[in-house]
């Protein structure tokens, strides 16, 4: 446990700008130091860093912390490795916790000196006689100098003995135990790594942790990529290769890109996008997502375009929604067919990268075409099983918020889909065919009989009367949101059974043409006409469709909006800071809810009128001026 008192002796022996001014440009500004701040873009400097205050602070996007802050957050170091590495700069020794842990830190310590030994070997093999060939091969993929030193490209002979004769001051255990040497029973141990181009895998700190190997020439048998593997230095599942580099580059852009591999890291930083990390041989794993989203709120996950890269896609996704939070996702991209990144820069140019990253999907819509798409769908059956497919996948989300929110998109989709708006042939933008309406649809008694009764009784809520009257007059409108309108239906015994039954007798109308509903069926008294345009004689019917659409959205987001704000209300005794927030975010959305609603209802209205005056539009303003 470290004390406050350790802490705080910590902070007063680090000097807080020469911490920051190695990896963002200070100018001095009186007593303390300004900059353009490292944590948004922006062209005025507007971050301050005060070494007798100990802080920094941005008066533009607020950022603001001390430097085992800046650390953990600029650096994308866990608290406790900023605080030894600022430690080891302070000459100061963390306490230790135990001497359990205290053995295994030193353990840890002494494979770091083994892998970095190791680091140095394979760099002067690059460079050596040896490694020519190798040399070659960097330069045939048009990796520039810097790039080469930058990533620390080495050689690794082919030798089962030779790691071991060059890093004789070691003991054996020590090489088997950092992955440089491999034990099969009773052998000898020999070298993991021969006649392979060497890459060296970082942690956070900078540190060479393990080591991946790219083999050459092409063999039978050989992996084509071999990577360390875990060791008490290197858990692949809770490393991110070139993290240590990009994380410093992501606050500047805003952006974290994940790609298959670090060949892919490196060929994009070869043409200068250098905020791309790589998970090491897994599928991308909660504590990667964790580490990413610590750097930007939706890292973008970039994959080939074959199906091994779609694959690898959904992998993530799953692994991703359970996980998500406000304010935390993925953006999804996807390579064109057969390419990897550096096919796509070689052939077409970083620009094209660039594009394609601009134009990432978001986690939502990815899930959506992949399950769409994943077969065909030509039964009800086939379409019934997307839908359960989709359901299952919202049903591992545990933020009730976010679920709620994804069940409703993915339903309005599927909807939209599985029941498309049927083709109005009897329909164009003029009015009826041959200037003439056709007869109303005619319904079965029954159905007519059931349509009356449920929209008899009292008064209506304006809104839901007025969404009622217009499907019986768009009845290809409540086909369209069939799904969206039957889940509302069942939240409400006063107008439930209204709609149900204009959905039924929608699905009835003849599919060659869609007719209105007979309107002699009983319905209610429409609501005021001028409050909701599309119920006039006379609107275009194309405009109308359209603001009918938009009653029914807000008519089904208003339970929903409604019932949150019960939830939150009900959060006032255990959370009520959390509750306070969340019901000021609920009562804004019901604001401009309300809004929206207004709008609807007056604007539109408003607009219906004017259509219909007589006046051409430069008399109708001319008029409106006048009366102003």
């Amino acid at each position: 446990m470290l004390s406050p008192q350790w802490l705080d002796e910590l902070r007063a022996r680090v000097t807080l700008s020469s911490v920051i001014m190695r990896t963002t440009k200070l100018q001095r500004a009186g007593r303390e130091w300004k900059a353009c701040c490292p944590f948004h873009n922006e062209k005025t400097p507007s971050f301050t860093v005060s070494d007798e205050k100990g802080f920094y602070h941005c008066f533009g996007c607020g950022a603001h912390g001390d430097v085992i802050r800046w650390m953990t957050d600029q650096r994308g170091l866990e608290f406790m490795d900023a605080v030894k590495e600022l430690a080891a700069e302070a000459g100061m020794d963390v306490p230790r916790p135990d001497p359990v842990a205290a053995q295994q830190a030193e353990r840890r310590a002494s494979l770091v000196d083994v892998t970095e030994a190791a680091q140095k070997w394979f760099v002067q093999n690059l460079h050596g006689e040896a490694g020519q060939h190798a040399a070659d091969y960097l330069r045939s993929r048009g990796f520039k100098k810097r790039i080469v030193e930058q990533f620390g490209f080495g050689y690794a002979p082919d030798s089962k003995v030779a790691l071991k004769g060059a890093l004789s001051d070691f003991d054996e255990q020590m090489l088997v135990e950092s992955g440089m040497q491999i034990s099969v029973d009773d052998k000898a141990p020999y070298d993991r790594f021969r006649d392979r181009l060497m890459l060296p895998i970082q942690d956070t700190r900078g540190r060479v942790i393990a080591f991946g190997g790219r083999i050459l020439e092409s063999r039978d048998g050989v992996a084509k990529y071999l990577n360390s593997p875990d060791t008490p230095l290197f858990d692949k599942g809770r490393t991110l290769y070139n993290l240590h580099r990009a994380g410093p580059v992501s606050r500047q852009s805003d952006r974290m890109i994940v790609v298959e591999g670090y060949m892919d890291v490196i060929a994009l930083a070869n043409a200068g996008i250098e905020d791309a990390v790589a998970p090491l041989g897994t599928a991308l794993t909660e504590m990667q997502i964790e580490l990413l989203w610590r750097m930007v709120d939706a890292p973008i996950l970039c994959f080939d375009g074959d199906n091994a890269g779609q694959r690898a896609a959904m992998r993530a996704i799953t692994r991703a929604l359970p996980m998500l939070r406000p304010g935390k996702s993925l953006q999804i991209v996807r390579l064109p067919a057969g390419m990897d990144p550096d096919d796509l820069i070689n052939e077409r140019g970083p620009a094209a990268m660039a594009d394609l990253l601009q134009r990432s999907s978001s986690l939502l819509e990815t899930l959506w075409l992949f399950e769409r798409d994943a077969q065909v769908l030509e039964t009800p059956e086939d379409k019934a099983g997307l839908k359960a497919r989709l359901l299952a996948h919202v049903d591992t989300i545990e933020n009730q918020d976010i679920r709620s929110l994804y069940r409703r998109d993915l339903l309005d989709r599927f909807s939209a889909f599985a029941y498309p708006p049927r083709e109005r042939s009897a329909f164009s933008g003029k009015g009826w065919q041959g200037g003439k309406k056709s007869a109303p649809g005619k319904l079965s008694p029954e159905v007519a009989a059931r349509l009356r009764s449920a929209s008899s009784g009292g008064a209506r809520g304006e809104l839901a009367g007025a969404v009622v009257a217009g499907l019986l007059r768009f009845p290809d409108v409540a086909l369209a949101h069939a799904e969206a309108l039957s889940h509302y239906a069942a939240s409400d015994p006063k107008f439930g059974p209204a709609i149900d039954s204009a959905l039924e007798a929608a699905e009835m109308l003849d599919p060659d043409g869609i007719l209105p509903i007979s309107g002699d069926i009983g319905q209610p008294a429409p609501p005021d006409k001028t409050r909701f345009a599309f119920l006039q004689e006379g609107y275009d019917p194309d405009c109308a469709r359209e603001d009918l659409a938009e009653a029914v959205s807000l008519l089904v987001e208003r339970p929903a909006l409604e019932a949150a704000l019960s939830a939150a209300t009900a959060r006032f005794e255990t959370d009520p800071e959390g509750a306070f927030a969340e019901q000021q975010r609920l009562l804004k959305l019901k604001l401009e809810f309300e809004a929206r609603l207004g709008q609807m209802a007056s604007n539109r209205a408003a607009r219906a009128a004017s259509s219909d005056s007589d006046l051409p539009p430069a008399e109708l303003q001319a008029e409106e001026q006048q009366m102003d």
